[in-house]
């Protein structure tokens, strides 16, 4: 037993180490980028990152549902039960492609981009995503973190190569190579490719109740999802609506750069749920492992923040070069907006492993109002940064509140029974 506990713990450990290189890649990636293309065809590049990042959080929907449920669901019911996933998920992820494709001209003109050419690529590659975010549902599920690392490497290792080498052979067409090294990442992260011939033999039909209980989690995964998207996304499109190619690529820099908090923190949300989800089904205390997430998530936050105060040229020289100096003091109050975010997400996540989705409801109704704001105050990329502030800092609030408040609904009802 001791053996078997060690190589879970082991693999965890792998997996987050593989987080973390993936993201290191992936923010390699991004400034490679910004700083072969300069700030305005960066502002390009940064509507179809923003657009990959959007997709990713409308496939996560698909991910967690098979993430959760491959824990929870019955060994006879599983094949029938992955079965159905990897139909809908197909089903969906071509209805998205098609209508990206058909409306790329009309995407180009909202964004002000150079190219409709590059929408449609993409658009071709986002079936390949949603079956990806299936496989790798069942690895997480499953705690099978070697084979779900592989995933990610193999995405972020394709990604960076093919584009970067595509944008140095073809400068005059960045914005396509970019959308074709996006396609062909997106094919190589299915492998390994986990589909077993027996998902499609089984003529066992989910019952009833599970199936309420997939639909139900899948609707409101989805709504927070969309609530993600909101939040993670609406400022770098409204910026690049709103402002010019100079000024939005700026703001895609310091974006990207506020942004790396969020981004550790998901590797503590892909290992948070499915260990959430064993520790409800085995009727054990779930708040430790909260605690333990947000403290590191929150120290890590600070720490970021507090290193764009002090350091914001240094930081933006180093990374981005001198074109970007300007938007240096920004940095630490956008890493502010981010940090708080990312706690409040873990909040959020958590409750959603649960089954309580008061706080996800709440998520999506902060992320509209931060949108809200941004059209109504964009006079400067600085108001733009406030209002994200005033948003986040408002939904961590209520997270906070409604954690203590079911705690004290739960040892009240205790004490009844």
């Amino acid at each position: 037993m001791s053996i078997a506990k060690k190589r879970v713990l082991t693999q965890e450990n792998l997996f987050m180490l593989s987080v973390l290189v993936v993201n290191a890649g992936n923010y390699l990636y991004n400034l490679l980028l910004g700083r072969i293309l300069g700030p305005e065809q960066f502002s390009d590049a940064a509507i179809l990152i923003t657009s990959l990042l959007i997709l990713s959080f409308v496939a996560m929907t698909f991910q967690l549902v098979v993430a959760k449920f491959s824990v929870t669901i019955e060994e006879e019911f599983y094949n029938v039960f992955v079965n159905k996933v990897y139909k809908s998920a197909t089903i969906v992820g071509l209805v998205f492609g098609a209508l990206v494709v058909i409306f790329s001209k009309e995407l180009q003109q909202v964004f002000h981009t150079t190219s409709w050419s590059m929408f449609t690529i993409f658009g071709i590659g986002i079936p390949l995503y949603f079956l990806m975010s299936v496989n790798r549902g069942l690895y997480q599920g499953k705690k099978e973190f070697k084979l779900l690392s592989i995933t990610y490497q193999a995405e972020m290792a394709t990604r960076l190569v093919i584009t970067l080498l595509l944008v140095i052979l073809f400068p005059s067409h960045a914005s396509v190579m970019i959308a074709i090294g996006v396609l062909v990442s997106l094919f190589v992260g299915l492998f390994p490719f986990k589909f077993d011939p027996n998902f499609l033999k089984s003529d066992v039909l989910l019952p009833s109740k599970e199936l309420t209980l997939m639909k139900r989690f899948f609707a409101i995964t989805a709504f927070y999802e969309l609530s993600q998207i909101i939040i993670n996304n609406s400022d770098i499109l409204l910026v690049k609506h709103f402002f010019d190619a100079y000024q939005a690529g700026l703001y895609a820099s310091l974006a990207l750069i506020g942004r790396i908090v969020y981004f550790i923190a998901w590797m503590f949300v892909m290992l948070l749920l499915p260990t959430v989800v064993q520790l409800k089904k085995e009727g054990k205390d779930t708040t430790q492992v909260l605690s333990k997430y947000v403290l590191y998530i929150g120290m890590i936050a600070l720490a970021i923040v507090l290193i764009c105060k002090f350091f914001p040229v240094l930081i933006v020289q180093l990374l981005f070069g001198n074109a970007y100096v300007s938007i240096a003091p920004l940095m630490w109050k956008y890493a502010l907006a981010t940090g708080v975010f990312a706690v409040a997400n873990i909040f959020a996540y958590y409750f959603l492993s649960l089954d309580k989705y008061v706080p996800v409801i709440v998520s999506a109704i902060f992320g509209g109002m931060q949108v809200v704001l941004i059209v109504l105050y964009h006079e400067s990329l600085e108001q733009v940064v406030h209002m994200q502030i005033i948003a986040m800092l408002s939904l961590f609030s209520f997270q906070l509140v409604f954690f203590f408040w079911d705690g004290f609904v739960s040892k009240y009802r205790k004490t009844l029974v």
